[in-house]
C-alpha cells in the first residue's frame, strides 16, 4: 500500500522524534523515505548547513532502518532502504504538499510540532494545515508520548480503529490493515471500536407507559449495542479472513470523548481513523471527532483523509 513516505523536518529535536517510526515503517515495508526541510528565502545563505543537516538525517534513517530489517529476519538479498534528504525554499505546508503531491508520496509522517514548542496542536500550525489539505494519509506523532508505546519498545502493537458505521470511516482498514501486517510484527492485534448513540427519552415520557424510564433506556442501549455488534461482527470476519488478529468494543456515548477515554485507558500504540465518517463533510472541520481524538490523546494518530 505504501511505497514512499514523506517526513517533514525543520531542524528541531521535537521534530525528530519521528526517526524512530520512520527507521521501523520503512525497514519493515520497504518504504523509499525522503525527509524534507524547509527554509525561509531569508536563509538562503545558510544553504549548506540545511543541506547537511537534512543528509545527515537521511544517513541516520537509512542505517537505522537497514538495522531493523536485520532484527527482524529480511533477507539482505531484498530491497535495500532508500532515504533522501531534500531542500525546499518557502512557507513550510505549501513546499510539504507541493513535494507530495508531484512526487507520488503516499504517506506523510511528522510530528505534531516543531521549532514552535506549542504543548497543542495549535489552528494554524503547519501539522494543522497539512492534515487539513493532504490528500493522503498523515501519520501524526505527538511529541512526549509515554515511552512505553514508542514504536519500537513496543512488546505488542496494538492498533485501535474507530468505526461509526459509514463506509467512509471503513477507508480506514485498509491502512490498518498494511500496518498490522508489517513483517517482523507478529504480535499485531486490531481492535475495532464502535460508540452507539445514547437513547433518547422524551422529556414528556408518560408515567404510566409500560416500561418505566430506566427500563426503557436500558432497552434502547441494549438494542444500540447490539445493533453495533452485529456490524462490528461483519467487519472483524473481513480482517480475520486477510489474517489480521481482531477483536470489537462497543461503547455508547458521546463519540469523541467514548473514543479519548477508552484509547487513554489502554495500552494502544497507534489509532488509525478517517477524519470524517457519517457526517459526509467535505473537508476535516474544526471541533470533529478527528480533531478532538488528536487532541486528546497522546497515541500516534493515523489519519486518512477520504478524497
Amino acid at each position: 500500500m505504501y511505497k514512499k513516505m514523506l517526513v517533514p523536518l525543520d531542524g528541531s529535536e521535537l521534530a525528530e522524534t519521528v526517526f524512530v517510526y520512520a527507521k521501523e515503517l520503512a525497514g519493515r515495508l520497504d518504504l523509499d523515505v525522503v525527509l524534507l526541510h524547509v527554509y525561509s528565502p531569508e536563509e538562503r545563505q545558510m544553504a549548506p548547513l540545511h543541506r547537511a543537516y537534512v543528509e545527515r538525517a537521511a544517513e541516520i534513517v537509512s542505517r537505522q532502518s537497514e538495522e531493523v530489517q536485520r532484527r527482524v529476519g529480511i533477507q539482505p538479498g531484498g530491497k535495500a532502504v532508500r532515504a533522501q534528504g531534500v531542500l525546499a525554499v518557502g512557507d513550510p505546508t505549501e513546499e510539504i504538499l507541493r513535494y507530495a503531491d508531484e512526487n507520488d508520496v503516499d504517506l506523510i509522517l511528522m510530528a505534531t510540532h516543531g521549532r514552535s514548542g506549542i504543548r497543542r496542536l495549535a489552528f494554524g500550525s503547519v501539522a494543522d494545515q497539512v492534515l487539513r489539505t493532504s490528500k493522503i494519509p498523515v501519520l501524526l506523532i505527538r511529541a512526549g508520548i509515554p515511552e512505553e508505546i514508542v514504536y519500537d519498545k513496543w512488546p505488542k502493537r496494538t492498533i485501535l480503529v474507530p468505526l461509526d458505521g459509514s463506509k467512509l470511516a471503513e477507508l480506514a482498514l485498509p491502512h490498518a490493515e498494511a500496518l498490522a501486517k508489517q513483517r517482523g510484527a507478529e504480535l499485531v492485534e486490531v481492535v475495532l471500536l464502535m460508540v452507539g448513540e445514547p437513547p433518547v427519552v422524551p422529556s414528556d415520557y408518560p408515567p404510566t407507559a409500560p416500561l418505566t424510564w430506566e427500563e426503557r433506556v436500558a432497552r434502547e442501549t441494549a438494542k444500540t449495542k447490539r445493533v453495533c455488534g452485529l456490524y462490528l461482527a461483519d467487519v472483524e470476519k473481513r480482517l480475520e479472513d486477510a489474517g489480521i488478529r481482531v477483536q470489537s468494543v462497543v461503547l455508547v456515548g458521546k463519540p469523541a470523548d467514548e473514543i479519548v477515554d477508552y484509547a487513554n485507558r489502554n495500552p494502544f500504540n497507534l489509532i488509525v481513523m478517517a477524519t470524517h465518517g457519517r457526517s459526509g463533510v467535505s473537508r476535516w472541520a474544526y471541533g470533529s471527532v478527528a480533531e478532538k481524538v488528536l487532541l486528546g490523546v497522546s497515541r500516534p494518530l493515523l489519519l486518512v483523509r477520504p478524497r
